[in-house]
């Protein structure tokens, strides 16, 4: 990948740049938790964004994107905003930057990624933080990682029409190779695990499906939380965000709202405690719990808080009918990939399993695809 942006960049511009690159990331453990002030466990992984940069002494981005074919050029102003969606992650960074004092003068740059596209592992995150690195490097910002991070996250805001929680951005600027972050959404604490789960393999099974509710259901999924939470702080003030609230606080509003709301607040409640269990776990090289906490999360996920689907449901028992340690739906749902914890014995079998029987089932087959935690962004 690296030969290839660099031939371009030198047929494009003539000459050689520097070279910055991000990751995707996966999440163990800990969905849907982000945006209820909880805790996520993500890591970021062996494939993302790459990008070859130099300045150009002019006000203006000429950017190439390998991925789309696709040259674009755009100016540093608001009102510069480019048609290319793919293009306003990077003018979008460029210009969350400049709102916080950074400098930010015209550069040149061609860039591709190995994240596969809609499998849930955040190749627009890895894109935003290849660059906010790269910028605040560059130009010498001196912005800490945390506000590189936020860059990310309000380029999804205020560009690309997103309101997503910190996580990807903050797993694909904060990654270490061989390590999980557990992230408390609420205080932005964070804290390293070792994940070295030797005599096991992570594997992403992707059904390659979405299912088109995605963005409406997500919302009303949210808005029940908050109105779980709000229910709850009429007796407990206290509870700021629905992951405050202890279990016993959620059945006493039982009567007072929907059941819809009920078992959505359920699913939450009982996922932040799943993450810290998983924490525990590990630190006592427990994987067999790390699994079983996993497959919690996927009945949580599939009968509470109703994001999976029958694909994932299918992939999901069929692990844990041939003792896969743990498998579950990863991300937001509807769709995408579930993550799986599998021995290295039964990794062959697993995966020679999952591709013939989803075929026969529903007519395609899945992609499969390796994860190894690595770093996150960084200069190469």
């Amino acid at each position: 990948m690296k030969t290839k942006i660099q031939e371009k960049f030198k047929t494009l511009f003539g000459q050689d740049g520097v070279f910055y690159a991000s990751a995707g990331r996966i999440n163990l453990i800990g969905e849907h938790t982000d945006y209820n002030g909880g805790y996520v466990f993500p890591g970021a992984i062996d494939c993302g964004i790459m990008a070859e940069i130099k300045l150009n002494g002019t006000q203006k981005v000429k950017a190439f994107s390998m991925d789309y074919d696709e040259f674009v050029e755009f100016g540093l102003g608001e009102e510069d905003k480019p048609e290319q969606q793919w293009a306003r992650y990077i003018f979008g960074v460029c210009r969350e930057t400049i709102k916080r004092g950074g400098k930010v003068e015209g550069f040149n740059t061609v860039f591709a990624g190995d994240v596969p596209l809609g499998a849930g592992l955040s190749s627009s995150a890895a894109l935003e933080s290849t660059f906010a690195f790269a910028l605040n490097d560059i130009f010498k910002n001196n912005i800490d990682k945390f506000e590189l991070a936020k860059i990310g996250q309000s380029t999804e805001h205020n560009y690309a029409g997103v309101k997503c929680g910190i996580m990807d951005q903050f797993a694909s600027i904060f990654g270490k190779k061989g390590s999980l972050i557990r992230l408390n959404c609420k205080t932005l604490e964070y804290k390293y695990f070792p994940f070295n789960p030797e005599g096991y393999k992570l594997v992403l099974i992707d059904s390659c499906v979405k299912h088109e509710l995605a963005s409406s259901a997500y919302n009303k999924r949210r808005a029940s939380c908050e109105n779980a939470a709000a229910a709850i702080r009429k007796n407990h003030p206290e509870v700021e965000f629905l992951s405050d609230a202890k279990r016993v606080w959620l059945d006493e509003v039982r009567e007072d709202i929907p059941e819809e709301d009920f078992l959505r607040a359920e699913y939450v409640i009982g996922e932040v405690q799943r993450v810290l269990d998983v924490c525990d776990a590990l630190e006592r090289g427990d994987y067999e719990t790390v699994g079983e906490m996993m497959y919690q999360t996927h009945f949580g996920m599939s009968r509470l808080y109703e994001v999976s689907c029958e694909e994932l449901d299918f992939l999901n028992k069929l692990a844990r009918k041939m003792d896969v340690t743990g498998s579950r739906v990863m991300g937001g749902g509807f769709g995408g990939c579930t993550i799986n914890l599998v021995k290295e014995e039964l990794y062959e079998p697993f995966v020679k399993a999952a591709k013939e029987q989803f075929e026969a089932k529903f007519g395609h087959a899945p992609k499969v695809y390796d994860v190894v935690i690595s770093d996150g962004a960084r200069k190469l």
